[in-house]
Protein backbone atom coordinates (compact mmCIF):
# COMPACT_ATOMS: atom_id res chain seq x y z
CA UNK A 1 0.00 0.00 0.00
CA UNK A 2 1.47 3.24 -0.68
CA UNK A 3 2.15 5.86 1.79
CA UNK A 4 0.06 9.08 2.36
CA UNK A 5 1.80 12.08 0.50
CA UNK A 6 0.99 15.65 1.12
CA UNK A 7 0.37 17.91 -2.34
CA UNK A 8 0.26 21.27 -0.51
CA UNK A 9 -0.65 22.87 2.91
CA UNK A 10 -2.24 26.34 3.26
CA UNK A 11 -4.20 28.62 5.46
CA UNK A 12 -7.26 29.97 4.59
CA UNK A 13 -8.45 32.83 5.79
CA UNK A 14 -12.32 34.77 6.33
CA UNK A 15 -12.43 37.07 2.86
CA UNK A 16 -14.20 39.80 5.05
CA UNK A 17 -11.68 41.92 6.41
CA UNK A 18 -13.36 44.41 8.68
CA UNK A 19 -13.37 45.30 12.42
CA UNK A 20 -16.71 42.98 13.38
CA UNK A 21 -14.58 39.90 12.62
CA UNK A 22 -12.06 41.16 15.52
CA UNK A 23 -12.83 41.16 18.65
CA UNK A 24 -12.03 38.38 21.49
CA UNK A 25 -14.60 35.70 22.28
CA UNK A 26 -14.61 34.17 26.63
CA UNK A 27 -14.42 30.83 27.51
CA UNK A 28 -17.11 29.18 29.67
CA UNK A 29 -15.93 26.73 32.26
CA UNK A 30 -17.80 23.90 30.08
CA UNK A 31 -14.69 25.47 27.33
CA UNK A 32 -12.15 25.76 29.59
CA UNK A 33 -12.25 22.39 31.24
CA UNK A 34 -11.42 20.73 27.82
CA UNK A 35 -8.16 22.54 27.45
CA UNK A 36 -5.79 19.13 27.78
CA UNK A 37 -8.31 16.93 25.16
CA UNK A 38 -6.93 16.57 21.80
CA UNK A 39 -9.02 17.89 18.72
CA UNK A 40 -12.40 16.85 17.40
CA UNK A 41 -11.96 14.65 14.56
CA UNK A 42 -14.60 13.58 12.73
CA UNK A 43 -14.13 12.98 8.77
CA UNK A 44 -16.60 12.12 5.92
CA UNK A 45 -16.37 9.37 2.78
CA UNK A 46 -16.85 10.46 -0.59
CA UNK A 47 -17.14 7.89 -3.97
CA UNK A 48 -15.34 9.32 -6.83
CA UNK A 49 -16.78 12.43 -8.06
CA UNK A 50 -18.70 12.04 -10.63
CA UNK A 51 -17.34 13.33 -14.35
CA UNK A 52 -14.74 15.37 -12.69
CA UNK A 53 -11.16 14.75 -11.06
CA UNK A 54 -10.06 16.05 -7.67
CA UNK A 55 -7.72 18.55 -9.40
CA UNK A 56 -6.76 22.23 -8.25
CA UNK A 57 -10.16 23.57 -9.55
CA UNK A 58 -11.99 21.92 -7.08
CA UNK A 59 -9.28 22.22 -4.53
CA UNK A 60 -9.72 25.89 -5.05
CA UNK A 61 -13.37 25.72 -4.76
CA UNK A 62 -13.30 24.15 -1.42
CA UNK A 63 -10.96 26.79 -0.61
CA UNK A 64 -13.26 29.43 -1.78
CA UNK A 65 -16.24 27.75 0.43
CA UNK A 66 -14.21 26.82 3.54
CA UNK A 67 -13.20 30.78 3.42
CA UNK A 68 -16.65 32.10 3.09
CA UNK A 69 -17.59 29.61 5.97
CA UNK A 70 -15.42 31.19 8.09
CA UNK A 71 -16.83 35.18 7.38
CA UNK A 72 -20.01 33.36 9.31
CA UNK A 73 -17.65 31.19 12.21
CA UNK A 74 -15.06 33.31 11.93
CA UNK A 75 -13.86 32.56 15.68
CA UNK A 76 -12.62 29.17 14.51
CA UNK A 77 -9.99 31.60 12.06
CA UNK A 78 -8.58 32.56 15.22
CA UNK A 79 -6.17 31.56 18.11
CA UNK A 80 -6.58 31.05 21.85
CA UNK A 81 -5.21 33.39 23.67
CA UNK A 82 -4.01 33.76 27.08
CA UNK A 83 -2.70 36.42 30.00
CA UNK A 84 -0.96 35.50 32.68
CA UNK A 85 -2.54 37.87 35.95
CA UNK A 86 -0.60 39.58 38.66
CA UNK A 87 -2.19 36.93 41.08
CA UNK A 88 -1.03 33.79 39.12
CA UNK A 89 -3.66 32.93 37.64
CA UNK A 90 -3.93 32.51 33.57
CA UNK A 91 -7.32 33.58 31.64
CA UNK A 92 -7.90 32.23 28.32
CA UNK A 93 -9.83 33.50 25.44
CA UNK A 94 -10.94 33.17 21.51
CA UNK A 95 -9.07 35.58 19.91
CA UNK A 96 -10.62 36.58 16.53
CA UNK A 97 -7.64 37.62 14.46
CA UNK A 98 -8.38 36.08 11.04
CA UNK A 99 -4.92 34.52 11.69
CA UNK A 100 -6.67 31.56 8.87
CA UNK A 101 -7.85 27.57 9.68
CA UNK A 102 -5.28 24.94 7.90
CA UNK A 103 -5.84 23.81 4.47
CA UNK A 104 -4.27 20.15 3.45
CA UNK A 105 -4.55 18.49 0.28
CA UNK A 106 -3.42 15.02 0.37
CA UNK A 107 -3.31 11.90 -1.91
CA UNK A 108 -3.18 8.07 -0.74
CA UNK A 109 -3.38 6.47 -4.02
CA UNK A 110 -3.41 2.86 -2.88
CA UNK A 111 -6.02 3.26 -0.66
CA UNK A 112 -9.61 2.38 -1.98
CA UNK A 113 -13.11 3.10 -0.24
CA UNK A 114 -13.71 -0.42 0.03
CA UNK A 115 -10.60 -0.77 1.80
CA UNK A 116 -11.89 1.49 4.76
CA UNK A 117 -15.43 0.32 4.42
CA UNK A 118 -14.67 -3.92 3.85
CA UNK A 119 -13.22 -4.24 6.45
CA UNK A 120 -14.33 -5.38 9.74
CA UNK A 121 -12.36 -3.48 12.08
CA UNK A 122 -11.30 -0.12 11.36
CA UNK A 123 -7.64 0.41 9.53
CA UNK A 124 -6.86 2.88 12.26
CA UNK A 125 -3.29 3.06 10.48
CA UNK A 126 -5.00 4.79 7.23
CA UNK A 127 -7.42 6.73 9.18
CA UNK A 128 -4.88 8.13 11.33
CA UNK A 129 -3.11 9.59 7.73
CA UNK A 130 -6.56 11.11 7.07
CA UNK A 131 -6.54 13.42 9.34
CA UNK A 132 -4.56 17.16 10.88
CA UNK A 133 -3.72 17.75 14.13
CA UNK A 134 -3.06 13.93 15.62
CA UNK A 135 -1.78 14.14 19.09
CA UNK A 136 -2.33 18.07 19.48
CA UNK A 137 -3.92 19.36 22.76
CA UNK A 138 -6.86 22.24 22.69
CA UNK A 139 -4.24 24.60 24.91
CA UNK A 140 -1.99 24.49 22.09
CA UNK A 141 -4.05 26.54 19.82
CA UNK A 142 -2.38 29.61 21.49
CA UNK A 143 -0.28 28.58 18.13
CA UNK A 144 -1.52 26.12 16.42
CA UNK A 145 -5.35 26.42 13.96
CA UNK A 146 -8.20 25.89 15.46
CA UNK A 147 -9.41 24.59 12.38
CA UNK A 148 -7.72 21.88 10.13
CA UNK A 149 -9.12 20.34 7.14
CA UNK A 150 -7.15 17.90 4.78
CA UNK A 151 -8.58 16.80 1.74
CA UNK A 152 -7.41 13.09 0.70
CA UNK A 153 -7.69 11.92 -2.83
CA UNK A 154 -8.27 8.30 -2.81
CA UNK A 155 -7.77 5.43 -5.39
CA UNK A 156 -11.64 6.02 -6.22
CA UNK A 157 -12.91 8.41 -3.53
CA UNK A 158 -11.97 11.53 -1.22
CA UNK A 159 -12.20 11.84 2.43
CA UNK A 160 -12.75 14.93 3.90
CA UNK A 161 -11.15 15.19 7.32
CA UNK A 162 -11.99 18.14 10.23
CA UNK A 163 -10.06 18.73 13.25
CA UNK A 164 -11.44 21.47 15.39
CA UNK A 165 -10.27 22.56 18.92
CA UNK A 166 -12.48 21.18 21.28
CA UNK A 167 -12.18 24.53 23.50
CA UNK A 168 -13.90 26.10 20.51
CA UNK A 169 -16.66 23.62 19.65
CA UNK A 170 -18.35 20.73 20.81
CA UNK A 171 -19.55 18.15 18.55
CA UNK A 172 -23.49 20.19 17.97
CA UNK A 173 -20.93 23.03 16.95
CA UNK A 174 -18.64 20.69 14.44
CA UNK A 175 -21.43 19.75 12.54
CA UNK A 176 -23.10 22.85 12.84
CA UNK A 177 -19.93 24.01 10.52
CA UNK A 178 -19.79 20.88 8.30
CA UNK A 179 -23.51 21.58 7.60
CA UNK A 180 -22.55 25.16 6.46
CA UNK A 181 -19.48 24.74 4.79
CA UNK A 182 -21.07 21.95 2.50
CA UNK A 183 -23.86 24.15 1.77
CA UNK A 184 -21.98 27.40 0.64
CA UNK A 185 -19.80 24.33 -1.13
CA UNK A 186 -22.95 23.04 -2.59
CA UNK A 187 -24.81 26.29 -3.45
CA UNK A 188 -21.65 28.78 -4.02
CA UNK A 189 -23.52 31.23 -1.96
CA UNK A 190 -22.98 32.37 1.74
CA UNK A 191 -26.24 34.37 1.82
CA UNK A 192 -29.03 32.02 2.77
CA UNK A 193 -27.07 30.43 5.50
CA UNK A 194 -25.30 34.09 6.98
CA UNK A 195 -29.21 35.32 7.24
CA UNK A 196 -31.39 32.57 8.00
CA UNK A 197 -28.84 30.86 10.82
CA UNK A 198 -26.73 33.18 12.53
CA UNK A 199 -24.27 31.39 14.40
CA UNK A 200 -24.42 32.76 18.63
CA UNK A 201 -21.00 33.64 20.10
CA UNK A 202 -21.69 35.24 23.19
CA UNK A 203 -21.36 33.71 26.57
CA UNK A 204 -24.36 36.08 27.79
CA UNK A 205 -26.63 33.43 29.60
CA UNK A 206 -23.42 33.68 31.92
CA UNK A 207 -24.49 37.11 32.87
CA UNK A 208 -24.75 37.31 36.67
CA UNK A 209 -23.87 34.20 37.04
CA UNK A 210 -20.13 33.74 36.66
CA UNK A 211 -17.52 36.37 36.07
CA UNK A 212 -16.01 36.83 32.88
CA UNK A 213 -13.00 35.92 32.29
CA UNK A 214 -12.83 33.11 34.16
CA UNK A 215 -9.43 32.80 36.14
CA UNK A 216 -7.64 29.79 36.00
CA UNK A 217 -4.97 29.33 39.00
CA UNK A 218 -1.76 28.02 37.31
CA UNK A 219 -0.61 28.58 33.71
CA UNK A 220 -0.42 26.98 30.81
CA UNK A 221 3.07 25.54 31.06
CA UNK A 222 2.43 24.06 34.39
CA UNK A 223 -0.36 21.74 32.72
CA UNK A 224 1.31 18.57 32.43
CA UNK A 225 1.76 17.29 28.74
CA UNK A 226 0.16 14.14 28.24
CA UNK A 227 0.68 14.01 24.26
CA UNK A 228 -0.08 10.60 23.13
CA UNK A 229 2.94 8.73 21.80
CA UNK A 230 1.33 5.10 20.33
CA UNK A 231 -1.94 5.18 18.50
CA UNK A 232 -5.15 4.09 20.02
CA UNK A 233 -4.53 0.95 16.43
CA UNK A 234 -1.85 -0.06 18.90
CA UNK A 235 -3.35 -2.15 21.66
CA UNK A 236 -7.15 -1.70 20.75
CA UNK A 237 -9.30 -2.26 17.76
CA UNK A 238 -12.29 -0.25 16.54
CA UNK A 239 -15.23 -1.50 14.64
CA UNK A 240 -18.49 0.05 13.61
CA UNK A 241 -21.59 -1.51 14.41
CA UNK A 242 -24.69 -0.69 12.48
CA UNK A 243 -28.20 -1.14 14.17
CA UNK A 244 -30.83 -1.15 11.58
CA UNK A 245 -34.07 0.96 12.13
CA UNK A 246 -36.36 -2.22 13.04
CA UNK A 247 -33.59 -3.58 15.44
CA UNK A 248 -33.46 -0.30 17.17
CA UNK A 249 -36.93 -0.36 17.49
CA UNK A 250 -37.12 -3.73 18.73
CA UNK A 251 -34.55 -3.26 21.69
CA UNK A 252 -36.29 0.05 22.84
CA UNK A 253 -39.90 -1.61 22.36
CA UNK A 254 -38.17 -4.17 24.50
CA UNK A 255 -36.88 -2.16 27.15
CA UNK A 256 -39.82 -0.57 27.84
CA UNK A 257 -42.06 -3.85 27.90
CA UNK A 258 -39.86 -4.79 30.86
CA UNK A 259 -40.05 -1.82 32.97
CA UNK A 260 -43.45 -1.08 32.27
CA UNK A 261 -43.02 2.51 30.95
CA UNK A 262 -42.57 4.37 28.16
CA UNK A 263 -39.57 6.65 28.72
CA UNK A 264 -37.13 4.95 27.65
CA UNK A 265 -35.73 6.36 24.41
CA UNK A 266 -34.34 4.02 21.41
CA UNK A 267 -30.64 5.06 21.92
CA UNK A 268 -30.94 4.71 25.68
CA UNK A 269 -32.11 0.86 25.04
CA UNK A 270 -29.19 0.86 22.28
CA UNK A 271 -26.36 1.72 24.74
CA UNK A 272 -27.86 -0.75 27.05
CA UNK A 273 -27.62 -3.47 24.88
CA UNK A 274 -23.94 -2.13 24.50
CA UNK A 275 -23.03 -1.97 28.20
CA UNK A 276 -24.06 -5.60 29.11
CA UNK A 277 -22.56 -6.79 25.66
CA UNK A 278 -18.90 -4.98 26.57
CA UNK A 279 -20.28 -6.58 30.03
CA UNK A 280 -19.84 -10.14 29.14
CA UNK A 281 -17.13 -9.47 26.66
CA UNK A 282 -14.96 -8.12 29.11
CA UNK A 283 -14.27 -11.60 30.27
CA UNK A 284 -11.86 -10.44 33.35
CA UNK A 285 -14.67 -8.62 34.83
CA UNK A 286 -15.78 -10.40 38.16
CA UNK A 287 -19.75 -10.43 39.12
CA UNK A 288 -18.97 -8.28 42.12
CA UNK A 289 -17.23 -5.76 40.33
CA UNK A 290 -18.60 -2.40 39.13
CA UNK A 291 -18.78 -1.08 35.69
CA UNK A 292 -19.55 2.51 34.76
CA UNK A 293 -20.98 4.05 32.12
CA UNK A 294 -20.18 7.86 31.42
CA UNK A 295 -22.85 9.64 28.62
CA UNK A 296 -21.92 13.03 27.34
CA UNK A 297 -25.33 14.87 27.26
CA UNK A 298 -26.23 18.24 25.52
CA UNK A 299 -26.91 20.96 27.81
CA UNK A 300 -28.76 23.71 25.57
CA UNK A 301 -32.07 22.65 26.41
CA UNK A 302 -31.51 22.13 30.29
CA UNK A 303 -30.76 25.69 30.49
CA UNK A 304 -33.49 28.18 31.45
CA UNK A 305 -33.42 30.23 29.05
CA UNK A 306 -32.50 27.22 26.89
CA UNK A 307 -29.64 27.99 24.57
CA UNK A 308 -30.16 28.22 20.95
CA UNK A 309 -28.94 25.01 18.90
CA UNK A 310 -26.38 27.55 16.53
CA UNK A 311 -24.36 28.67 19.83
CA UNK A 312 -20.82 28.05 18.56
CA UNK A 313 -18.97 26.64 21.87
CA UNK A 314 -19.23 23.69 24.14
CA UNK A 315 -22.47 22.95 26.16
CA UNK A 316 -22.17 19.35 27.38
CA UNK A 317 -21.16 17.20 30.16
CA UNK A 318 -20.97 13.54 31.15
CA UNK A 319 -23.08 11.53 33.93
CA UNK A 320 -22.60 8.83 35.02
CA UNK A 321 -24.44 5.47 36.17
CA UNK A 322 -22.96 2.43 37.85
CA UNK A 323 -23.66 -0.94 38.45
CA UNK A 324 -21.89 -4.55 39.15
CA UNK A 325 -21.88 -6.80 36.18
CA UNK A 326 -23.73 -9.39 38.27
CA UNK A 327 -26.64 -6.83 38.53
CA UNK A 328 -26.41 -5.57 34.92
CA UNK A 329 -26.44 -9.01 33.31
CA UNK A 330 -29.34 -10.57 35.68
CA UNK A 331 -31.78 -8.22 35.51
CA UNK A 332 -31.86 -7.52 31.90
CA UNK A 333 -32.07 -4.99 28.56
CA UNK A 334 -35.25 -2.84 30.46
CA UNK A 335 -33.50 -2.37 33.79
CA UNK A 336 -29.92 -1.68 32.52
CA UNK A 337 -31.77 1.25 29.93
CA UNK A 338 -33.77 2.53 32.81
CA UNK A 339 -30.49 3.01 34.98
CA UNK A 340 -29.28 5.00 32.16
CA UNK A 341 -32.48 6.64 31.55
CA UNK A 342 -32.43 8.59 35.01
CA UNK A 343 -28.90 9.49 35.35
CA UNK A 344 -30.03 11.50 32.19
CA UNK A 345 -33.33 12.78 33.50
CA UNK A 346 -31.52 13.99 37.10
CA UNK A 347 -29.67 17.07 35.15
CA UNK A 348 -31.71 19.72 36.04
CA UNK A 349 -30.99 23.06 35.04
CA UNK A 350 -30.41 23.79 38.61
CA UNK A 351 -27.71 21.33 38.43
CA UNK A 352 -25.89 22.85 35.44
CA UNK A 353 -26.11 26.23 36.64
CA UNK A 354 -24.52 25.27 40.19
CA UNK A 355 -21.72 23.17 38.61
CA UNK A 356 -21.06 26.29 36.23
CA UNK A 357 -20.61 28.26 39.88
CA UNK A 358 -18.93 25.65 41.64
CA UNK A 359 -16.62 25.26 39.00
CA UNK A 360 -15.36 28.79 39.27
CA UNK A 361 -14.43 28.57 42.74
CA UNK A 362 -12.41 25.77 41.98
CA UNK A 363 -11.14 25.20 38.47
CA UNK A 364 -10.03 21.21 37.38
CA UNK A 365 -8.77 21.05 33.98
CA UNK A 366 -9.43 17.30 32.88
CA UNK A 367 -6.94 15.65 31.90
CA UNK A 368 -6.90 13.57 28.57
CA UNK A 369 -9.27 11.01 27.93
CA UNK A 370 -6.46 8.36 27.28
CA UNK A 371 -4.90 9.35 31.10
CA UNK A 372 -8.29 8.64 33.02
CA UNK A 373 -8.91 5.15 31.44
CA UNK A 374 -10.57 3.02 33.81
CA UNK A 375 -10.60 -0.84 33.19
CA UNK A 376 -14.43 -1.48 33.11
CA UNK A 377 -15.84 2.52 32.05
CA UNK A 378 -17.70 3.14 29.11
CA UNK A 379 -17.88 6.47 27.70
CA UNK A 380 -20.29 7.88 25.02
CA UNK A 381 -19.90 10.84 22.95
CA UNK A 382 -21.92 12.32 19.90
CA UNK A 383 -25.70 11.99 18.76
CA UNK A 384 -27.67 10.22 16.29
CA UNK A 385 -29.36 13.66 15.95
CA UNK A 386 -26.52 15.04 13.97
CA UNK A 387 -27.13 16.10 10.29
CA UNK A 388 -24.13 13.71 9.12
CA UNK A 389 -25.24 12.83 6.02
CA UNK A 390 -26.77 15.89 4.72
CA UNK A 391 -23.31 16.96 4.18
CA UNK A 392 -23.72 17.21 0.20
CA UNK A 393 -20.74 19.64 -1.13
CA UNK A 394 -21.99 19.50 -4.50
CA UNK A 395 -21.30 15.76 -5.73
CA UNK A 396 -23.41 13.87 -3.56
CA UNK A 397 -24.23 12.05 -0.23
CA UNK A 398 -21.10 10.79 2.07
CA UNK A 399 -20.94 7.17 2.04
CA UNK A 400 -20.03 7.36 5.66
CA UNK A 401 -18.41 9.12 8.96
CA UNK A 402 -15.66 7.92 10.37
CA UNK A 403 -13.82 9.55 13.20
CA UNK A 404 -9.87 10.64 13.80
CA UNK A 405 -7.83 8.59 16.60
CA UNK A 406 -7.95 11.60 18.62
CA UNK A 407 -9.49 10.94 22.18
CA UNK A 408 -9.92 7.56 21.76
CA UNK A 409 -9.92 4.64 24.70
CA UNK A 410 -10.93 1.52 25.88
CA UNK A 411 -14.49 1.69 26.32
CA UNK A 412 -15.12 4.95 23.74
CA UNK A 413 -18.25 4.16 22.08
CA UNK A 414 -19.33 7.34 19.49
CA UNK A 415 -22.57 7.24 18.00
CA UNK A 416 -23.82 8.84 14.81
CA UNK A 417 -26.85 8.43 12.28
CA UNK A 418 -26.54 5.64 9.78
CA UNK A 419 -27.03 6.05 6.56
CA UNK A 420 -30.81 4.86 5.97
CA UNK A 421 -33.12 6.86 8.16
CA UNK A 422 -33.48 6.00 11.49
CA UNK A 423 -31.04 3.35 11.85
CA UNK A 424 -27.76 3.61 14.11
CA UNK A 425 -23.68 3.31 14.24
CA UNK A 426 -22.07 3.16 17.34
CA UNK A 427 -17.98 3.15 16.48
CA UNK A 428 -16.51 1.48 19.21
CA UNK A 429 -12.96 1.38 20.41
CA UNK A 430 -11.78 -2.04 22.94
CA UNK A 431 -9.06 -4.01 23.47
CA UNK A 432 -9.50 -7.15 20.98
CA UNK A 433 -10.48 -10.04 23.45
CA UNK A 434 -13.34 -7.81 23.94
CA UNK A 435 -14.31 -7.00 20.49
CA UNK A 436 -13.88 -11.03 19.62
CA UNK A 437 -16.18 -12.25 22.44
CA UNK A 438 -19.04 -9.51 21.25
CA UNK A 439 -18.86 -11.02 17.62
CA UNK A 440 -19.39 -14.05 18.91
CA UNK A 441 -22.45 -12.54 21.34
CA UNK A 442 -25.73 -13.72 19.86
CA UNK A 443 -27.65 -12.28 21.97
CA UNK A 444 -25.66 -9.10 21.23
CA UNK A 445 -25.07 -9.29 17.65
CA UNK A 446 -28.89 -10.53 16.61
CA UNK A 447 -29.50 -6.90 16.65
CA UNK A 448 -26.44 -5.88 14.15
CA UNK A 449 -26.18 -5.96 10.31
CA UNK A 450 -23.40 -7.71 9.16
Amino acid sequence: MSQIRQISTSIVCPTCENDELTHRVELSPWDLRLLQLEYIQKGLLFPKLAEKEVDQSLIQHLKVSLSRTLNILYPLAGRLSQIENEDGTTCFFINCNSAGAQFVHAAHDGVRVADILDPIYIPGEIIENLFSMNSVLNYEGTSKPLLAVQITELADGIFIGCSINHVVADGTSFWHFCNTWSHISRSGSDDTVSQSSPPVFGRHFLDGLIDLPVRIPFSQIQIPETLIQQTPSSTLLQRVFHFPKEKVAQLKAKANAEMGTNNISSLQALMAHLWRATTRGRRDVKSDEETTYRIAIGLRQKLKPPLPNLYMGNALRGVSTNSTASDLLQHGLGWTALKINKAIASMTPEDVTRELEDWVKAPIIRPSLRAQTRVHSLLTGSSPRFNVYGNDFGWGRPLAVRSGNANKMNGKLTVFPGAEEGSIDFEVCLLPETLHAMADDAEFMEAVLT
